[in-house]
């Protein structure tokens, strides 16, 4: 059940990411100099920048385009990492298969809560009112929600002996946190703005 789940999350991800992709990036001059303020208030603001900056004329100064943006991009690195967890799950036994499988459970966990946020915001630019508090909440709920499950992958090699299996999954998910960190920063400045 865990890899059939995994597999539709890889599924989406690639679909988020060919969405990304499709966007014609763009150099977008006050748009990119938007999105650099914006990823000034995340906690990696030059990761932040860096992700986006091709894609400022999709984005177009809109907080909210923004970071739909940034969690899309999360999305799709939380696809690529649970792909790679698959791959490592396949040679592995012992204490390391153990903390790769619940790894590829939680891993599951928050690329659904990253799907979440993203339809969430879907249309937020139109909503007024109440709505708009009522699903920004959510969205910042669902992407915590997203961080706490790749911290859950993370802790999960605790037990687990030092190697370069152990090494490079949290190596890979540290990253993958920071993308989702600066998602939620996005999000959380939703409320600022509107």
């Amino acid at each position: 059940m865990a890899l059939k789940k995994l597999a539709f999350f890889l599924l989406s991800a690639v679909v988020f990411s060919t969405a990304i992709a499709a966007t014609p990036p763009g150099s977008g001059g006050n748009s990119t100099e938007f999105i650099r303020t914006c990823c000034g208030a995340t906690r990696y603001p030059r990761l932040c920048f860096n992700s986006m900056a091709g894609y400022a004329s999709a984005v177009q100064g809109d907080p909210v385009q923004l970071a739909q943006l940034a969690t899309n991009l999360t999305l799709a690195r939380i696809g690529g990492l649970a792909g790679r967890v698959v791959q490592l799950r396949r040679g592995a036994s012992g204490r390391v298969a153990a903390a790769l499988a619940d790894c590829t459970e939680t891993l599951g966990d928050a690329a659904d809560e990253a799907r979440r946020t993203a339809a969430e915001m879907t249309g937020l630019e139109v909503a007024k009112g109440p709505e708009v508090a009522w699903r920004v909440s959510n969205a910042q709920t669902w992407m915590s929600a997203a961080l706490t499950n790749e911290d859950t992958c993370n802790d999960g090699f605790d037990g687990v002996s030092s190697g370069p299996v152990k090494a490079e999954v949290c190596r890979r998910v540290r990253r993958v946190q920071q993308f989702t960190s600066n998602a939620l920063a996005l999000v959380n400045n939703l409320v600022n703005g509107r």
